[in-house]
């Protein structure tokens, strides 16, 4: 059965085919102007219009146009006592299905309009499979995205097109215990973002599997969908959508589908982060090795030029830590290492970078820090470590010093060669004066030995 709006002036004409569609079983709405069809329409989802090519007001070419401006899905049959190609060739240009000519015989009218409606279904299916394959291509390019930056823009995106929402916010947490931090968002502005966020504080903490209604939404929207995004039936993050209307039938369907995609997509960048971070720390004491610290002074440098600000590094090697090894063995200048690491940790902001560059040497980069700034850092590493009793719980409250070399962009050099050098070269001048000292880099110092500059790892060392 389909429901059909049948479009004709004639009192005999509307009589006539309405009997022939309702013998099918067919539901008939019967007009016989252009203005009742457009109410018609406006009111009821018909399946198929079949209209009269003259109308009192208007005629059968401006019903078919508005059908197929406001309901391009529903096929349109027109009809006319006018045996001309002109009109007929017009009409089938314009996107009608069938063109009749009066007198129809009911097997006639039966026979254009089942195909129009078998043409109908076929677009409609047409149509769901296409938005079921975009679907798919869109969860799986949400699901094998591994950039953390790229994939909140990118679910942001797949998520406002999917379900036509007027705003998406996009959180996830960093590990299987933090708190959730909004990430990405779509059509929203500051005001409206941190209303949200607070809105969401206590939902987000709760996350279960299911579509969670948000209670309290920003102006101008009305209503608001919060979804997890799972990996079995842990949230990984969750999607928030916003919408200014009621959602289309689809919405909630397409959203879930997504909002899995996404949590696998959090699972992965999880797993593929902790590898990357194996990649880029040091196997003994988990600090960043060289590798990572290459990366990080590259973009600290392209960045404070950018932005003329200062960056300081501070090149450490331990005094003395040779006899260590010699008097307690390598196991125990092995702890000692981590406990050295434990400290400089300590003694920096979360944001720095604390890294271990060979042997007993560590570097570390402070971010927006003058060479004034730098000293006030190590002084308190230096006072820390010579204070320090090493592996007092094991049983030997060893005792060490350190040399630090100092080295400030853009005030000694402004690449990450000359800067690491120098700060080298200020470190080594301790080393070759009283120890447990702290040199500023400056120009003129004394290059350190070739061996000791030969490689980051594994090079043979001072005593």
């Amino acid at each position: 059965m389909a429901y059909i709006l049948l479009v004709d002036d004639e009192k005999i004409a509307r009589a006539l085919y309405g009997d022939y569609l309702a013998q099918d079983q067919h539901q008939v709405t019967v007009v016989e102007s252009l203005h009742e069809a457009q109410a018609a329409l406006l009111k009821t989802k018909f399946d198929l219009v079949v209209t009269d090519l003259i109308l009192p007001v208007g005629d059968g070419m401006d019903v078919l146009q508005f059908v197929k401006s406001n309901h391009p899905d529903i096929e349109v049959i027109v009809i006319t006592g006018m045996d001309k190609v002109v009109p007929a060739v017009r009409a089938l240009q314009s996107g009608a299905a069938e063109y009749l000519v009066k007198p129809i015989e009911p097997e006639v009218l039966k026979h254009a309009v089942g195909r129009a409606l078998a043409t109908r279904a076929l677009l409609r299916e047409n149509h769901s499979l296409r938005q079921y394959v975009s679907l798919m291509e869109t969860g799986q390019r949400i699901s094998t995205t591994l950039d953390r930056e790229h994939l909140a823009q990118i679910a942001g995106t797949s998520f406002h097109e999917a379900t036509a929402a007027d705003a998406v916010a996009i959180f996830w947490r960093q590990g299987t215990k933090e708190l959730f931090k909004m990430e990405g968002t779509f059509g929203l502005d500051e005001v409206q973002k941190d209303a949200l966020a607070a809105g969401l504080s206590g939902p987000l903490d709760k996350l279960a599997p299911g579509t969670l209604e948000i209670e309290t939404l920003p102006a101008p929207f009305k209503r608001g969908m919060l979804l997890p995004a799972l990996e079995g039936q842990f949230a990984w993050g969750a999607a928030a959508l916003l919408f200014k209307q009621p959602p289309h039938e689809n919405a909630l369907t397409s959203a879930l589908f997504l909002a899995n995609h996404l949590g696998l997509a959090l699972r992965n960048l999880g797993r593929f982060s902790a590898v990357e971070d194996l990649a880029y720390l040091d196997d003994l004491t988990h600090l960043f090795n060289t590798r990572y610290l290459e990366m990080a002074l590259e973009r600290e440098v392209a960045q404070s030029k950018e932005s003329q600000r200062a960056f300081s590094l501070l090149f450490l090697d331990l005094d003395y830590f040779k006899s260590v090894n010699d008097n307690h063995g390598h196991l125990v200048g092995s702890k000692l290492l981590v406990e050295v690491a434990r400290i400089l940790k300590r003694c920096i902001r979360d944001n720095d970078v604390a890294a271990r560059y060979g042997g007993d040497e560590y570097v570390i980069l402070l971010h927006s820090t003058d060479s004034g700034g730098a000293l006030k850092v190590a002084e308190r590493i230096r006072r820390t470590m010579e204070t320090h009793h090493f592996l007092a719980r094991e049983g030997y409250a060893l005792s060490i010093t350190t040399c630090i070399g100092i080295a400030s962009f853009p005030e000694h050099a402004q690449d990450k060669a000359a800067l690491l050098d120098l700060a080298d070269r200020a470190m080594y001048r301790g080393k070759r004066s009283t120890r447990n000292v702290i040199y500023m880099a400056a120009k003129g110092l004394e290059a350190t030995p070739s061996a000791r500059r030969s490689t980051p790892t594994g090079k043979p060392k001072s005593p």
